[in-house]
């Protein structure tokens, strides 16, 4: 595990999204495509916009996979994941080799994580992008967060302080509104990356950013886990990192 700290969100983006942009050309180099995931949310604004303007990708090799998706929300709803990454990624780099989104609004959630599973147990992924919440989640796997299973995607529980950082951060107007489960990738899907990318900006993730690095790795505090990982680099402005000794 290694953590970079960046003077700027702009700066820390820029090094994270340099990071994930010489991963993806490094696997088409090696293998000929490369597989990768992506994250949603206010933590990822300053690194997309960095990685869609990474120079010599061949984007239509490379397959990308989403993280989470709210159940209940269209793809037209402000707070939709699916929107943000067609709007924010997927209609700025041209053509894919393949994007596989969450479909939340489903039917059966249980069988959109059996679909999405099935797809991304074909492809082991390349590089990782991935946030932490206010309350320490790793994707949308609230604490305690389950350590154990191999399913790649769960339906998930929201917790209240999960879903108060969604309505802070603007994608809903009331509590009311922001969901009460979700469909996430599990935890043990994510560390099975080649490399994970972790950015975390903003004071109010100080608190996560201790209880991940300097508490016990623990379900208490699920992004702890990534700790474990070999190849795991954390990106971090200097807000998020205040309070690291």
């Amino acid at each position: 595990m290694d953590i970079q700290i960046g003077e700027t969100k702009e700066k820390m983006g820029l090094a994270a999204a340099q990071m994930t942009g010489e991963a993806i050309r490094e696997a088409i180099t090696a293998k000929g495509y490369a597989n990768i995931i992506l994250a949603t949310g206010a933590s990822q604004f300053e690194m997309l916009n960095s990685l869609i303007a990474f120079e010599g990708i061949d984007w239509s090799k490379v397959t990308m996979f989403h993280l989470d998706e709210y159940i209940g929300i269209d793809i037209s709803h402000p707070a939709s994941f699916r929107k943000y990454l067609k709007e924010r990624f997927v209609d700025l780099v041209g053509e894919l080799k393949a994007f596989h989104l969450i479909a939340g609004d489903t039917g059966s959630p249980e069988s959109e994580c059996e679909r999405v599973g099935d797809l991304i147990k074909q492809a082991p992924i390349d590089v990782a992008c991935v946030g932490i919440g206010e309350n320490g989640h790793l994707a949308f796997n609230d604490p305690p967060a389950d350590f154990e299973t191999d399913t790649p995607y769960l339906v998930v529980n929201l917790d209240q302080k999960c879903r108060e950082q969604q309505m802070g951060e603007g994608w809903f107007k009331t509590m009311d509104d922001v969901p009460a489960q979700a469909i996430s990738m599990s935890i043990n899907q994510i560390m099975k990356s080649k490399k994970i990318v972790v950015t975390v900006p903003d004071q109010r993730k100080a608190e996560a950013v201790v209880n991940t690095l300097n508490r016990e790795i623990s379900p208490e505090y699920p992004a702890s886990i990534l700790r474990e990982h070999p190849q795991c680099v954390f990106f971090l402005d200097k807000p998020a990192a205040s309070m690291l000794s």
